[in-house]
Parts: structure tokens; C-alpha cells; sequence
């Protein structure tokens, strides 16, 4: 889990990188209280990346001490340095369920810790916002996000694709929003380099296609053959619980990513799509940019 906390200048492009972890990176632990030394120079940027939200593997409180504990801690670390511009790494799990098209305007119905305490750290950082019309605040809420060498859902779904274990959980046709990692990058760099005092954006690619359509295309794309067959929730989570008896919880099939899976996740970003974004890529065109870097 990486509670880490960045600090970028756009104009130099110095970086000091922090992770509780990560010992080639400078130790911070964003649930208590942030040196002013951290970094050897005044961050014109904190991105803010810091999270726990594996599940499993948490316990709810968590999820709140990184998030809201970490909101607080950054912003008084903003204060004491002199730093106006803070990027947060948030989520669409304020959202809650999104079966149908959701954008930015929707109402946030957060159904998990998780969820919950990324809005309550939302809600921290726009405060520190307008206490000050010089500083700006992004807060990104990104699909699921993947890329080379991805250990989540998305890796998870291509390898079992792969290996031709993978059945669709209930419908087939549930929309599934996903953020590439370069596409997101880019969408930083272009909120970063505008100039409101405030924006919060959805990020995933344009377009949402179906579970069974992006299982087609890895199908495709690994020259495999697509998964075939559909099992029930009520047949396929029981079964979940019984591999991971066997396996001794170390097995990929876990019933919370069994019941994650069968959720759609359909995210419209509408205010990139409003403000004159690029698109640049799409399940298919990212899957092949991947193979560039590591096999998939």
C-alpha cells in the first residue's frame, strides 16, 4: 500500500518522490505530521497518491486514517511551506453504484469505507481551497486504472482471459469504464497547466464498452480464446469462498473481486470531454501499447 505524498515543481522539474515503503524514496507516512524539510526546496505541486484500497486486505479504519488523517496533515504541511496547489488522487467510489452514464454532476453515494473517506478528504482539501483565492485544488476521480506490469482488476481479468479461467460474473453486458495510466497522465498535465482555482474531473477513457466486449478484445489482442460462459453470482461466490479455502487465501478467485467484478462501473468524463481534452486511446489501442513495455 503506497501512502505517499509527492511535491513537483512545474517549472524546474524537480521531483521529491515519498512513500511509506518504498525505500529508494523519501519516507512519509501522511497519517502524521509532515516535516517542512520533506523536500529541499518550496513544492509549487503536492499530487497527493496516497492510499490504501485493496480488497481485501483493510480494515475500515484504514481507509479513513489515510485518507482524511492524510488530508489534514498535507494541508498543514501546504501551510507551513507556502505551497498553493495541491492535486488529489481521489476516486470514483464517492460515486457509489454506477449502473447507468455518471458524470461529474452526479450526487456522490459512497457505499464503502473506502469511498467515504476519499469524499471526506475531498471535502478537507476544498475547504483548505477557499480559505484562499490564490490557491487551486484538482481533485481526479479515475476509473480503474491500468498499465504495464498492472497487478489489479484489469491485470487480473486479462490473465485469466489468458488462461482461460476466467467466467463472467452474472451479465455480460455491464458497462466498464477504465483509465490507461498514459492517458491519465496526460490528464493531469492538462488540468495542471489551465488556470481555474478549482476542478474536479472523472477520468476514464471515452469510451465504456461491455465486460464481454473488453474480454473479445484480450481474446484478440493475446490470441486466445474469449471467455464463453456466464455463472450466476449466486453459484460463482460460494465458489470463490471454497478456492480460497483450498489455496489458503492465496488463490486469485476471492469472493469480494467476484462480486467487484459483476458491479458496472459506467463513468462519463464530462468535464475533460467539455473543456477541449484528446483522447488518445481506447481498450484495444492500449493493450498494444502495453505489449511495447512488458508482454502481456
Amino acid at each position: 500500500m503506497g501512502r505517499a505524498l509527492q511535491s513537483s515543481s512545474l517549472f524546474n522539474e524537480s521531483l521529491c518522490s515519498t512513500d511509506i515503503t518504498n525505500s529508494e524514496k523519501t519516507f512519509c507516512d501522511v497519517r502524521k505530521a509532515i516535516p517542512v524539510g520533506l523536500a529541499p526546496w518550496t513544492p509549487d505541486w503536492i499530487i497527493i497518491l496516497a492510499a490504501i484500497h485493496r480488497e481485501p486486505g483493510h480494515q475500515p479504519k484504514e481507509y479513513f486514517e489515510t485518507n482524511i488523517l492524510g488530508a489534514r496533515n498535507i494541508i498543514d504541511y501546504a501551510d507551513r511551506v507556502g505551497c498553493k496547489n495541491i492535486f488529489f488522487m481521489s476516486s470514483i467510489s464517492p460515486y457509489g453504484p454506477t449502473p447507468g452514464p455518471t458524470d461529474e454532476s452526479a450526487l456522490p453515494q459512497p457505499n464503502s469505507p473506502y469511498g467515504i473517506s476519499k469524499l471526506a478528504a475531498e471535502l478537507i482539501l476544498q475547504g483548505w481551497q477557499k480559505e484562499s483565492s490564490d490557491r487551486r485544488l484538482i481533485i481526479c476521480r479515475p476509473g480503474v486504472i491500468f498499465g504495464p506490469n498492472d497487478p489489479g482488476n484489469i491485470g487480473r481479468t486479462i490473465q485469466a482471459v489468458r488462461r482461460g479461467y476466467f467466467f463472467y460474473p452474472g451479465d455480460r453486458k455491464i458497462r466498464k469504464s477504465y483509465a490507461y495510466i498514459e492517458g491519465l497522465l496526460e490528464s493531469m498535465d492538462f488540468t495542471m497547466n489551465r488556470f481555474e482555482s478549482f476542478i474536479l474531473y472523472n477520468y476514464v477513457e471515452q469510451q465504456t464498452e461491455t465486460l464481454e466486449d473488453l474480454c473479445k478484445i484480450i481474446a484478440e489482442e493475446c490470441r486466445c480464446r474469449p471467455p464463453r460462459f456466464s455463472v450466476p453470482l449466486s453459484l460463482l461466490v460460494p465458489f470463490a469462498f471454497l478456492a480460497q479455502e483450498i489455496t489458503g487465501g492465496q488463490g486469485p478467485l476471492h469472493p469480494a473481486r467476484v462480486r467487484k467484478a459483476a458491479m458496472p462501473t459506467h463513468i462519463v468524463p464530462r468535464w475533460l470531454m467539455d473543456n477541449g481534452f484528446r483522447f488518445k486511446w481506447g481498450f484495444r489501442s492500449a493493450l498494444r501499447n502495453m505489449t511495447q513495455t512488458t508482454p502481456i
